[in-house]
């Protein structure tokens, strides 16, 4: 089990008001090694207004042990080879404590926001990570490069731009998924998966992981070292006053997930499709303010867990059996090793047992 955490995201709920702190880049490598120091075993960067890939960089130079990691970089705007060569550059950089988390991004984005034509994305990632791959097994071992698919044809690769064999090769390539077509495609391909939060405990363990059994199976692979990383909403402060803004930003982003269609799924789940649907039209409707309005109290403890520092500790550790009726993470069983018990704007990595 491994603890990380987020450099922070810049606004807390998509589209409706500024960032508290922003990410400033100067004092990256000095939070990295705080964290380093403290005991985390990972600091992780989302692409969202910087290059995560430079992000990182600066992180890795600036320690030693700590793992660092993409979550997520965009995938399907850049090639596969340019994302090879970001990683493999990290990888030598960091020493082998680079992770590759690759996200697809949902179609208005790649459409609007890329300017790329859209394509179902479980097949599309499934061949982007079998590019990726291809690509460092050429510089490693100099085995042919022949990527051939609907997406992609890579087959030159020029001793100029071939960097070659490096120290810690085997560089673990984790997808961001929510739905069952992109679970199963970890299952087939990819070394974990990286959860979105609103991916309760209960969701992830009837629907998400039964989709990455069935990958994996269908590509006769074994999930013994498979990675569920884990992202909890955390609303706390020092105070009960302080803490009201913060549960008015986590509900507005609630609510702003709700309103994406290709996370319905996970709302649907626990009975919240007819919800999920209304803030879809109030979204489209650019209706910001309202949305917030429509997550009631039980739906925000489902899928957040809220409370001042002196209780978030013990509420985030405490045995699912003892949490609320209402709260979805009653249902996760444990697996191997480790408990389900997040830490603020963390992830747990969890390896699964079958």
């Amino acid at each position: 089990m491994l603890l990380e955490t987020l450099l922070p995201l810049g606004k807390v709920d998509p589209g409706l008001r500024a960032p508290e702190v922003p990410l400033d880049l100067a004092t990256i490598g000095r939070d990295a090694r705080l964290l380093e120091e403290i005991g985390y075993e990972g600091l992780v960067v989302e692409e969202t207004k910087d290059d995560p890939f430079i992000l990182m960089a600066l992180a890795a130079q600036a320690t030693e042990r700590l793992k660092i990691g993409t979550s997520v970089a965009i995938a399907f705007p850049r090639s596969p080879t340019v994302t090879a060569m970001s990683a493999w550059t990290l990888a030598k950089l960091s020493k082998g404590r680079f992770t590759l988390g690759l996200g697809s991004q949902v179609k208005a984005h790649i459409e609007r926001r890329y300017g790329l034509p859209w394509s179902p994305a479980g097949p599309w990632m499934r061949e982007y990570v079998h590019a990726v791959r291809a690509v460092w097994n050429h510089w490693q071992t100099g085995a042919p490069l022949d990527v051939k698919g609907p997406h992609y044809a890579i087959n030159l690769m020029v001793p100029l731009f071939n960097p070659g064999p490096i120290e810690h090769p085997d560089i673990p390539i984790h997808v961001a998924a929510v739905n069952s077509v992109m679970c199963r495609t970890a299952g087939e391909v990819a070394d974990g998966i990286r959860v979105h939060p609103v991916c309760t405990p209960s969701y992830i363990e009837q629907v998400m992981l039964p989709a990455v059994r069935a990958g994996a199976a269908k590509a006769g692979r074994s999930l013994e070292d498979f990675q569920v990383c884990m992202k909890p909403l955390v609303a706390s402060a020092a105070t009960e006053t302080e803490l009201v803004p913060k549960v008015r930003d986590v509900r507005a982003r609630i609510s702003f997930y709700a309103s994406t269609p290709q996370y319905r799924a996970a709302f649907a789940h626990h009975g919240l499709g007819d919800l999920a649907d209304e803030l879809k039209l109030l979204s489209r409707a650019q209706r910001w303010e309202e949305m917030p309005q429509k997550i009631s109290d039980e739906v925000l403890h489902s899928y957040v867990t809220v409370g001042t520092y002196d209780q978030i500790a013990q509420k985030l550790t405490a045995e699912p059996g003892a949490r609320a009726p209402h709260d979805p993470r009653r249902s996760l069983t444990c697996r191997r090793r480790s408990s389900l018990s997040p830490a603020t704007r963390s992830f747990r990595h969890r390896p699964m047992s079958w």
